[in-house]
């Protein structure tokens, strides 16, 4: 089961309380206070494994609780620590604080971990408050209390290139064609009810991460379809590839224009970033329908790269393109792994230059 949204309370472990005693021991009748102190509290610690693919083992969990920590005892024995609470998330995952909506963790790479909540501090013995003035304390701290906080885990896949098209457009044929993912393939929209990552193999040293969401429909930023639901996983997409439809009811521009503009109003950050277009399914469409969509684009065709089929008009520049493909026919699909491939490593590279 696929879960990317969980809502639950964590509490850190309370430190024990330190002890009150006195050293009784034979030939020693004044030996003074020796009690230990309190052991500390639980943390909260949260580690990022990418074993894990989902948050579905949090699901309907409403606390989590560290160990607390065990008092002192007499002779200066300290107390134990708790046990810490670990918590294991999917990279992507962003926790925030249910009440203010802040960002408290981005967990992104596997293996990292981090404190969340620290355990309370053990309470100091009686030993500690010995003196001139006080040679016989009968009092010792109390261990502190845990913290307790409500949050909020939402995942955000992380990929390098996200697929954003109407229901059935042939997004995860495709996926399924460039790598290892096997989502439902089928005849009717909707088939993707949940986010898919695949690893697209380019060659024995490069290849790249490529993310599948359910269908998009004309007003999805407002709750429509399940576009809204899952829109969160492409916002760590470092491409977005627009899967246009040729053979859809759906006039191909006002596809690319509706899709356009969805992103926008989720996210300007995200229809801002670098994309490609893929005009699907091309190997039963009109040619003349392409033809159109490259008028309407307001592109001239350039001179096809990366062995594109000469027999379909194709667009290449330096940070975009647009190509037709047939993932059943196998019409430029190797053109277009070698094209992503090429605008991932661009951005890459862009990052590393800053």
């Amino acid at each position: 089961m696929f879960v990317d949204n969980v809502k639950l309370t964590v509490k850190s472990g309370k430190g024990g309380a330190g002890c009150v005693s006195f050293r009784r021991e034979k030939f020693v009748p004044k030996g003074g206070p020796d009690g230990g102190d309190g052991g500390k509290g639980g943390d909260v610690t949260i580690i990022c494994d990418k074993n894990t693919h989902t948050l579905s083992h949090l699901k309907g969990k409403k606390l989590l609780k560290a160990k607390n920590g065990r008092p002192g005892e007499g002779r200066k024995k300290h107390g134990s620590g708790g046990k810490d609470l670990i918590i294991k998330v999917p990279p992507g995952t962003i926790i925030k604080d249910a009440n203010t909506g802040e960002i408290l963790l981005d967990m992104k790479k596997d293996g990292e971990k981090k404190i969340l909540l620290e355990g309370g501090r053990g309470g100091l013995g009686n030993w500690h408050f010995r003196g001139p003035r006080q040679q016989l304390p009968r009092y010792a701290q109390p261990g502190e209390e845990g913290k307790e906080i409500e949050i909020i885990m939402e995942l955000k896949l992380i990929a390098d290139v996200g697929l954003v098209g109407f229901p059935n457009a042939g997004k995860s044929t495709l996926i399924s064609t460039l790598s290892n993912a096997k989502p439902e393939i089928a005849n009717y929209e909707f088939t993707t009810l949940t986010p898919k990552l695949g690893v697209v193999r380019v060659d024995d040293f490069r290849s790249f991460v490529m993310a599948d969401i359910p269908g998009i429909i004309e007003g999805a930023h407002a709750g429509k379809g399940l576009g809204l639901q899952f829109l969160r996983h492409i916002e760590r997409t470092k491409i977005i590839l627009y899967m246009i439809d040729m053979a859809s009811f759906r006039e191909p521009f006002y596809q690319f224009e509706t899709l356009k503009e969805e992103l926008k109003n989720y996210s300007e950050i995200l229809a801002n970033r670098k994309y490609a277009i893929a005009l699907t399914k091309s190997d039963i469409a009109d040619k003349n329908k392409i033809e159109e969509f490259f008028e309407k684009f307001g592109i001239v065709k350039t001179e096809c790269k990366y062995r594109a089929n000469p027999d379909y008009p194709c667009y290449f520049q330096e940070d975009t393109f647009v190509l037709p493909i047939s993932s059943v026919s196998n019409i430029n699909i190797d053109s277009l792994k070698y094209a992503l491939m090429n605008l991932v490593e661009s951005v890459n590279n862009e990052e590393t230059d800053i």
